[in-house]
């Protein structure tokens, strides 16, 4: 399974317990309760956010609405 990238946040976001980027993992954390999966990885670096489910339908979903805000 792969890893979703996106630059979210400005680049002095650079840790996962920024209080931004704890608010995001919780917000990923619900979306897994959703589709009854884990979030699997989560990373910040320099406001760049990875992230993986162990669901590919859900990463699929996550990357279809990434390339529609394109």
């Amino acid at each position: 399974m792969g890893i979703i990238e996106v630059e979210m946040f400005s680049r002095d976001v650079n840790d996962p317990h920024h209080p931004v980027s704890e608010s995001f993992q919780e917000l990923l954390a619900e979306v897994a309760e959703q589709y009854g999966c884990n979030l699997l990885s989560f990373s910040v670096n320099r406001g760049v956010v990875s992230f993986s489910f162990d669901n590919e339908e859900l990463m699929a979903d996550i990357i279809k609405i990434l390339q529609i805000d394109e």
